[in-house]
């Protein structure tokens, strides 16, 4: 595999910035963001990446130090209390999950993910819930009560989800900047409106397992995809002993696993998100509405390979990205003079995931429509 580290030119923004409307960032988020329209010249050696960090977040550091950790004694429960944290009426979209995902004709234990809705337990109205149940599940919270290897769990999950979705949505102010610079008709704080006000907000805790086959297949931890929603926030990693569950070492760490990205010049990049940093990434209803300003995100993880660090030790990894969104009956429409082409060709590594025309199939449809046709068009790719 052919890989560049993304780590000399990964766009790093400070909180004081992105905090403040008035901030002229434009030259910043075409570096992180910049699809067709970009006006900012590029070499592959600094193709936009699709992603970009943000430093100096308020309680940031001690909110994911707190949260990340927890995923370990979470996976590690016994099958009944992961049994009783399942919920099938949101086809797993909420609470526990394992095994329960596939793409293609294998389900997915590489990974398991436990889903919580950060901004409040009970989204949406009854209708909704009952109309779009993947979109606007109920919380399904472990009883720490019963499970105190997980006390404070949901007070530590609330408080990271919640500055994923502020700072989320100081971002997207800027990329309606950004987008009315460039396109004639896009209406004002479109996105923005948009992730401030939205109760749909899913914070997924995911715990890779260790790999034990395939150890040279690029996405092997979880295969090429886009987020097809409209911006996802990541709390960075946390490579550990899955055994112990202590923290591992950079030198113990295969330096090839973790997040990759598609450069907007089609390579293949390894984004290491420092520490100290929350990281946003674009999804396919931004590259819709903005009518290909900037464009989603294709991505995988990759697990180490065999023969790096201490060969008894079986790594794991933790992250928790937080996908916040619009209601289901929110309409993706172009801007004005903007064809279907302009969004969907802009799109980068058209081989490594499902074509948005073949997904996004009328201006105006609504993303619950769009999210169910990209459920479908994943399953088979």
């Amino acid at each position: 595999m052919s890989s560049i580290s993304s780590s000399s030119h990964l766009v790093i923004v400070d909180f004081e910035d992105i905090a403040d409307a008035s901030k002229d960032l434009t030259a910043e988020l075409e570096r992180a963001f910049g699809g067709r329209l970009s006006s900012s010249p590029t070499s592959d050696a600094t193709s936009p990446l699709g992603i970009i960090a943000i430093r100096n977040i308020p309680n940031f550091v001690e909110a994911k130090n707190a949260f990340l950790p927890m995923a370990y004694a979470l996976a590690h429960l016994k099958p009944e209390c992961h049994k009783e944290l399942e919920d099938p009426k949101s086809f797993y979209n909420a609470g526990w999950s394992h095994g329960k995902e596939k793409l293609g004709d294998e389900p997915d234990f590489a990974k398991a993910s436990y889903y919580f809705n950060p901004l409040t337990d009970v989204p949406g109205t009854q209708e909704d819930r009952e109309t779009y149940p993947a979109s606007y599940p109920c919380n399904k919270w472990p009883n720490e009560d019963n499970l105190p290897q997980l006390k404070h769990f949901k007070q530590y999950a609330q408080k990271l989800g919640k500055i994923m979705h502020e700072t989320v949505s100081h971002v997207a102010k800027h990329i309606d900047a950004m987008a009315a610079k460039n396109v004639v008709g896009y209406r004002k704080d479109l996105l923005f409106d948009a992730m401030q006000h939205t109760e749909k907000a899913k914070g997924r805790l995911l715990y890779y397992y260790p790999i034990d086959k395939d150890q040279s297949k690029e996405d092997n931890w979880i295969g090429w995809h886009n987020d097809s929603g409209f911006l996802t926030s990541l709390a960075g990693d946390l490579f550990l002993d899955d055994e112990t569950g202590q923290p591992l070492l950079p030198d113990q760490v295969d330096p090839e696993a973790g997040l990759y990205v598609t450069n907007r010049s089609g390579e293949s990049i390894h984004v290491k998100i420092p520490d100290d940093c929350l990281a946003v990434q674009i999804g396919e209803c931004v590259q819709i509405l903005t009518g290909g300003v900037v464009v989603a995100t294709p991505h995988c993880v990759r697990g180490p390979r065999a023969g790096f660090g201490r060969s008894d030790v079986k790594v794991a990894r933790i992250s928790c990205p937080c996908f916040i969104d619009s209601k289901p009956s929110f309409p993706l429409t172009l801007p004005d003079g903007c064809t279907s082409d302009n969004a969907c060709q802009a799109g980068v590594g058209r081989d490594k995931v499902p074509l948005l025309e073949k997904r996004w199939v009328e201006n105006g449809m609504t993303f619950g429509a769009f999210l169910q046709k990209s459920f479908e068009k994943y399953y088979d790719w």
